[in-house]
């Protein structure tokens, strides 16, 4: 079992899927990022004003003026501005997996399409074979 969990774990697809969910957690924090700090802001501003992350419906007892007074206060409330980050989040990350998918396929179809280089000895067995079909 051990011997058959060592050859799992060492073929190829398993540690590129490593390396994607590294690098995917890693962009996570970069998108979360973009989202937050560059692309709602001017959004809200446009809005006049708005912080998208304190967009929130109450569902206790009194009235709060931010999510964040109102979570210190122990309420319940649906966060749906936060939502509206994460799909944010999510459209951004889609679109740039697209693009890396789609020039991937890009350059995957150029290789395929690149004729196949013979070495020396390809060639020689070629110019064998042709000999030998033409007599």
């Amino acid at each position: 079992m051990l011997h058959e969990f060592k050859q799992f774990i060492t073929r190829g697809n398993v540690l590129d899927l490593a390396v994607g969910i590294i690098i995917g957690a890693a962009f996570t924090g970069i998108v979360n990022s973009l989202v937050s700090d560059v692309l709602m802001p001017p959004i809200g501003k446009i809005m006049g004003g708005i912080d998208f992350s304190n967009f929130f419906i109450n569902l206790s007892e009194g009235h709060y003026n931010t999510l964040k007074a109102a979570k210190e206060a122990g309420a319940a409330t649906i966060n749906y501005g936060l939502f509206l980050n994460q799909v944010i989040n999510f459209l951004i990350v889609s679109f740039v997996i697209f693009i890396i998918v789609k020039q991937a396929n890009r350059f995957k179809k150029a290789q395929e399409d690149a004729p196949a280089i013979l070495t020396k000895s390809e060639m020689l067995l070629g110019e064998i074979r042709d000999l030998i079909k033409n007599k």
